[in-house]
């Protein structure tokens, strides 16, 4: 008899936390591991789009009522930390066939002004006037690669599904790259 006292003695005397105490530890690592996770999500998504930064400007769309003809041009900088290879260009979301399109880079020269063509290319390259001046562009044959701070220069044959009952309304242009979407909207011009 005097053993079971003992034992029961022994089992009572023993110290435990209590269940509010218990509960306030798992909630509060609960806590802080969320925090971590949260922490370091926000960091990986941080960094890799900090890497990639595109600006799209001078964006026009033109259709030439007299030829039956569109054309669309855009200014494209590169002013995140590396380069970029620009896998798609669609206009009105309907991709763009890349012997439709003709670019040329620089890295010196910043752009204020792009005019349509006037004539459709008929061969490999094509000669556009950016601000003010003949500048010769190349046909892309596929993907193109943008250098960190460079700038592209994109002219669009023929975009998709451009008519003349779309001159004054505005159409999406976007391009697309491993980690983005930069799109962009113009109004559709009448170039005589």
């Amino acid at each position: 008899m005097e053993r079971v006292k003992n034992m029961t003695r022994i089992f009572k005397s023993k110290k435990a936390l209590s269940t509010v105490v218990t509960t306030l530890i798992i909630l509060v690592v609960s806590v802080l591991l969320a925090t971590i996770v949260t922490f370091y999500a926000i960091n990986v998504t941080t960094n890799r789009t900090q890497q990639e930064s595109l600006y799209m400007s001078n964006m026009h769309v033109w259709y030439n009522t007299t030829g039956g003809w569109a054309e669309g041009a855009f200014v494209l900088i590169n002013t995140g930390g590396r380069d970029v290879v620009l896998q798609k260009i669609t206009c009105r979301s309907q991709p763009t066939d890349w012997t439709n399109v003709y670019y040329f880079t620089t890295n010196t020269a910043t752009f204020t002004s792009l005019a349509p063509t006037i004539t459709q290319p008929t061969g490999s390259s094509i000669s556009a006037s950016v601000n003010s001046t003949a500048q010769s562009l190349t046909q892309a044959s596929g993907v193109i690669t943008l250098k960190s701070g460079y700038t592209l220069v994109v002219y669009i044959n023929h975009p998709d599904s451009v008519g003349q009952m779309d001159v004054g309304t505005s159409i999406p242009v976007a391009v697309y790259t491993a980690n983005a979407i930069w799109q962009q909207e113009a109004n559709v011009e009448a170039a005589q």
